[in-house]
């Protein structure tokens, strides 16, 4: 499919790649993938239990007593899908396809974040003629959910204090700073009880997405948090059962669809309950979702305009289901769920400060579950941000538990890494990068906690709406960074 583009080396990597599933979570293929690489090069390299890789390879002739370089991704990706698809992302391989210059999956993610990391360092250390010091290839795993793979990994095979991480999404543009974060897991828990009503199917889909670090600013739809204001809305009229809750796909991810099924038991303004009348019912439950649809197109017009609240029914029956009044205290704790750029940086203008999105939600036999990632380039704002989640939870009544907490990646003001590139930029370019810092998260933070001094800088080839079924990589910008990745490890 991809052996007519180039380059063709990195082009063949990424197409084996794309048939190798490695969503969050599901990456012990990709990672016995890349183990293969090595031993079939005989390559040094290291497999941990979790499954991250480092490949070494030592330095071409003449580049022996140059210091070593670092080249870095990770091999999950987020692994989503457009609604009617039948692909088994746990199972199938991606079907590659090409528009003009871009390169996408059909009906789900491309996973070019961070799959291309992965292609480049593989074309490199395969490739005969290319010039480079000792390269260290550092793959890790669960990046998308929680920088899980970074945070257990071992340093101590790695030699390099020069960092080159292939993990960003915009050519040109070098970054040399980003956010921290975490995820705050919100656990509500209760238990069923046999009750009788109108079950409603309430379903809200056809939003954009996006990386919740990337596009947060762009103030996209939020399908969780729109469920909870349908909900609440659907509450202020009806005594409500909830009976199953999903949405998202992962943390970070701005999700585009979420769902309930629920059990209508009553009209809530009635202090002596009479019998629904169905017909009545549906009606009203159909208008409010009608209403609720219009003010939402109104509030996201160039934004989301196609977002869509679906609602459905089935004949009244008994069914075991969440109560009446932690249903109400669930709904209402799903629509004051904070979403959104909280501040923006007063030290770099148009910079996202501080934001967060609620990205999953589902719901067991007894529990509720809500995953919300947090993030900030200050510490004591992140902080401050997740007691408040924490105590928004209490209100409710449900627990928290804060996992994947990861550090921001200070901004350096000296960086030979960054200025020799900036330099081999210039020359092949004709102009210089820009560099910046960036609100969303990279690895680059969690490996220069773990070894003093590390240079880092991060690249890559341009890329289009990551994290959703649309996502799209530019061909000729993968064969520019390509080219300048080579200039960069000769120059090193």
């Amino acid at each position: 499919m991809l052996r007519e583009l180039e380059p063709a080396n990195v082009f063949a990597f990424f197409e084996e790649i794309c048939q190798i599933p490695h969503g969050s979570g599901n990456t012990e293929r990709i990672s016995n993938y890349l183990a293969e690489f090595a031993r079939k090069r005989d390559l040094e390299y290291y497999q941990d239990v979790l499954g991250n890789v480092i490949i070494i390879k030592e330095a071409t002739p003449g580049y022996e007593d140059h210091e070593p370089v670092m080249l870095q991704g990770h091999m999950d990706m987020v692994a989503v899908k457009e609604p009617e698809s039948t692909i088994d992302m746990q199972k199938d391989g991606l079907k590659l396809a090409v528009d003009g210059d871009w390169l996408f999956a059909e009906e789900t993610s491309l996973g070019g974040d961070d799959g291309i990391a992965l292609a480049y360092g593989l074309a490199l250390l395969d490739g005969e003629g290319y010039r480079h010091p000792r390269v260290e290839l550092v793959f890790t795993v669960d990046e998308e959910v929680g920088m899980d793979g970074a945070r257990a990994l071992s340093v101590s095979p790695l030699k390099a204090r020069r960092l080159i991480n292939l993990d960003s999404e915009e050519e040109g543009i070098f970054l040399s700073g980003c956010a921290g974060g975490a995820r705050v897991n919100m656990t509500l828990s209760f238990e069923r009880k046999l009750k009788q009503g109108l079950p409603c199917r309430i379903l809200v889909s056809g939003l954009k997405g996006g990386h919740s670090g990337g596009e947060i600013h762009k103030e996209r739809g939020n399908a969780i948090c729109i469920l909870g204001r349908v909900l609440a809305r659907l509450g202020g009229k009806f005594d409500l059962c909830l009976d199953s809750l999903e949405g998202g796909v992962a943390d970070n991810a701005i999700p585009v669809m979420a769902g309930a099924n629920l059990l209508i038991t009553g009209y809530a303004d009635q202090e002596e309950k009479e019998a629904l009348l169905e017909e009545e019912c549906q009606e009203l439950v159909k208008h409010i979702c009608a209403e609720t649809n219009a003010m939402l197109r109104g509030e996201l017009a160039d934004k989301d305009e196609d977002i869509k609240i679906e609602v459905s029914f089935e004949a009244a029956k008994k069914e075991e289901v969440m109560g009446e009044a932690l249903s109400k205290r669930a709904i209402d704790l799903l629509n004051t769920l904070p979403y959104g750029v909280q501040a923006m940086s007063s030290a770099m203008p148009g910079l996202v400060e501080t934001s967060l999105n609620p990205g999953l939600l589902s719901m067991s036999d007894d529990k509720i579950r809500i995953g919300i990632s947090v993030r900030s380039s200050i510490d004591s704002a992140k902080e401050a941000l997740i007691g408040k989640l924490k105590s928004l939870a209490y209100l409710a009544g449900a627990g928290t538990e804060v996992t994947g907490d990861y550090p921001g990646w200070a901004y350096r003001k000296n960086s030979p890494l960054r200025d020799k590139m900036t330099e081999v930029y210039k020359d092949l370019y004709g102009k210089e990068p820009v560099v910046q810092a960036i609100h969303a998260g990279v690895e680059c933070g969690l490996l220069a906690h773990k070894i003093p001094g590390l240079d880092c800088v991060s690249i890559g080839p341009d890329m289009k709406e990551i994290h959703t079924a649309s996502e799209a990589l530019s061909i000729s910008s993968v064969r520019r960074m390509w080219e300048y990745l080579l200039k960069v490890m000769e120059a090193l």
